[in-house]
Parts: C-alpha cells; structure tokens; sequence
C-alpha cells in the first residue's frame, strides 16, 4: 500500500475553503506525541542536510537550476519566525536567504507589487524563506482596502502567473499556511504579556487586527482558493501545537526537496589524473625544513 506524504494530507484540495473546518491542533502525519518530536526532527535534520547540500551543489557547480521558495503565512502569533528558528534552523545557512515582508517603503509603492518580491527570490541552489509574502496585499491590501476590489482581482491572477513563471524556471514553491484559531492567538497574546522577556514581540496594534479576524480568515479563505495550483499548491499546517508546526513545515521541504531526486554534480575533471597531480604534493612544506615543528624553547 502506497504511503500518503505530509504534502497530500496537507494539500488545499479544489474548491471553496472553510478554514473553520481545519482543527488547528491535529497532527496529521505524525506518529506520536509531543515528547516524540525532538527524536523525529533529528532524524529530518540528516534528511534535509543530505537533500540541501545535493541542491546547493548542483548550483554552485552551476549544472541546474533548481531552487525553493518557502513562503510562510499566517496571523499574528502563528509561528513564522518560531517556524524559521526551528524547522529552518537546521539548514546549512550558506545555502538560505530569508526575507521578512512588512509595510512597503516608498520605493517599493513606486512599483508593481511583485516587485519587491522578484528582487529576494532565490538564485540556483539556494533556499529564500519568506516570512509573510506577495500575499500581503491581498490579505491586509483586501481586508484594509489599501487597493480598490478591481486591483485586489488583478491581484489573484499576478500571483498565479508569477508562481507558475518560478515553477517553470525551476524553482519550486512551498507555501505554507500556519492555521491557527482566535483561542490559540488569544492565548499568546496573553503569554507574551505575562512574560516580561516576550514584552518585546507584543504590540497594541495586535488587538486592533484582532478585532478584523473573520475579514481576515475570509481574506486568507479567498487567497488559498485562488491561489492553489497543481505547480504552487497551498499547505494548511495546523499550528495550535507549536511542536507539530516546526516538525511538519520541516517535513513537507524535506519531501519536495527530495521529489527532486538530486544528484551529485560529476566531476569536470579527470579524477584519477587529480589524484596523482595531488599525491606528487605529499612533500610539500617538508622539504628544506619548511612546515616543520620547532624544538626551540619558547621564552
């Protein structure tokens, strides 16, 4: 019997989205419990080294052009830079370039919408991680109607071309959706204020989205409906339980970098000529007391 992978149980399927359906606190996927976690994100630690190093060789020896883009969504207190330290954290930093969205500058509502964000794709080999996104400005741009409903329409559409323009330029797209209930944020709101070293990460401007929190869930309901593609599809990862969140953003980049099957980049070179070249150098630094250890004293 065929295995069914984090990104099938995950996938948005067609049709309309009720995010209210989505238990925030299920685990699909995961055979065990909370204290289950750390052992499994070990072991996708080893999975997601091997699988990243192929994809960064691959660039760096400049014979593909593939590259991932994660893009992490979600309200207030889902988890994004939670997501980015634990699940992301175990990538080899070399390889990943991680751009955080927040209100544009005037530079940037000079330009399209996309604008900024064509500038922080990845380059071949490589993993961007987007902390909020493009979608920005069809969630708060819909739900603050910073864009007239026509523009938010046109919206849709861009961002389904542009992602289908990465994908058939070799970059694959995982986008991630961290759902959470108002309970779960209310609950960290509360937290963050009854600990003095959290203080930092509250702001009063959270209740004031709050109080817009089914506009927003409408906003998110559209974007997901809109913009899951066969190329692009969207990922709905329950976030209640903060655990499970970092262990499956982890597990679904390590199934789509390994649906990649990558191998390691072949030699331009002659190995076996390399080696004797190589071997011909086993003296050096020896000869005429050069690299050896003195026996003087030291003062």
């Amino acid at each position: 019997m065929a295995t069914t992978t984090l990104s099938e149980q995950l996938r948005v399927l067609d049709g309309p989205v009720d995010l209210t359906s989505y238990d925030s606190r299920a685990t699909p996927g995961f055979a065990g419990s909370k204290k289950d976690q750390p052992d499994a994100m070990a072991a996708l630690a080893a999975v997601l080294a091997d699988r990243q190093e192929r994809l960064y060789a691959a660039g760096a020896a400049g014979v593909g052009d593939r590259r991932v883009l994660l893009v992490l969504q979600g309200m207030d207190t889902s988890g994004k830079g939670g997501t980015i330290r634990h699940a992301a954290g175990m990538l080899d930093p070399q390889g990943v370039q991680v751009t955080s969205f927040k209100a544009p500058t005037p530079e940037e509502l000079e330009h399209d919408f996309l604008w900024r964000v064509e500038r922080a794709l990845p380059s071949p080999g490589r993993i961007a991680i987007f902390d909020r996104s493009h979608y920005e400005d069809v969630l708060i741009g819909r739900v603050r109607a910073l864009a007239d409903p026509a523009e938010i329409e046109r919206r849709y559409d861009a961002i389904t071309a542009f992602e289908k323009g990465l994908v058939d330029d070799g970059c694959v797209v995982v986008k991630c959706f961290l759902h959470i209930t108002p309970d779960d944020q209310l609950e960290r709101l509360r937290a963050r204020l009854d600990d003095p070293t959290k203080h930092w990460k509250y702001h009063p401007a959270d209740v004031d989205e709050r109080m817009l929190w089914p506009r927003y869930r409408e906003a998110y309901e559209v974007a997901l409906e809109r913009c899951s593609t066969s190329y692009a599809p969207w990922f709905v990862v329950p976030s209640g339980r903060k655990w499970y969140r970092n262990w499956a953003v982890a597990q679904l980049l390590a199934e789509h970098l390994g649906a990649l099957d990558l191998e390691w980049p072949t030699a331009d070179f002659d190995v076996e000529a390399e080696r004797e070249r190589l071997d011909a150098t086993a003296t050096v630094g020896t000869q005429a007391g050069i690299g050896t250890r003195s026996t003087a004293p030291t003062a």
